[in-house]
């Protein structure tokens, strides 16, 4: 059908407009959920969400609508919504609490932090002890920033913007 063809190249170029009618699919805030496309159903409303919340259309600390709504509004099932929330929390870009929703999360501030000359970074995903003992939200990365003579220190990803000395 060419509708269905028309529907999933704007889905995927992330083009919004309209699309042809009769696809099959569920057209809303631009984009739309087409349940034939070869991307899961959860990607896709994970995609709306983080393009709502990157345009501030979900500003920080801000609820997301609830489960029941999405499923209503979306045309999706409350597993593909509860999967598209638990991606959007693994890129730290929700916290959900649990009784209460989830809300978009609020960025902290960040702090300059020089990486020493001779030093290196690497980023990578806090061990289970690390995020409880730094109080990191989920998605969140650590900084290892390692100086000349081998010490390290562990900062959280998302509170310090790296800088190199000047030449």
């Amino acid at each position: 059908m060419p509708g269905d063809q028309s529907s999933l190249r704007l889905y995927r170029q992330g083009l919004r407009g309209t699309t042809s009618p009769g696809y099959g699919g569920t057209r809303l805030c631009g984009m739309t959920i087409d349940p034939r496309s070869h991307t899961p159903v959860y990607v896709q409303l994970a995609d709306i969400l983080r393009e709502q919340i990157e345009a501030g259309e979900l500003a920080p600390g801000s609820a997301l609508p609830s489960e029941a709504r999405m499923t209503q509004e979306y045309g999706v099932g409350r597993e593909a919504v509860r999967m598209s929330i638990s991606l959007l929390r693994s890129e730290g870009l929700v916290n959900t609490v649990r009784g209460h929703g989830s809300y978009v999360r609020e960025l902290p501030q960040r702090r300059q932090v020089e990486v020493p000359p001779g030093g290196s970074v690497i980023a990578r995903m806090p061990s289970g002890r690390e995020r409880r003992v730094m109080q990191l939200d989920e998605g969140v990365p650590v900084l290892e920033i390692r100086d000349a003579k081998g010490d390290i220190e562990v900062m959280a990803g998302d509170e310090v913007e790296l800088t190199r000395p000047p030449d």
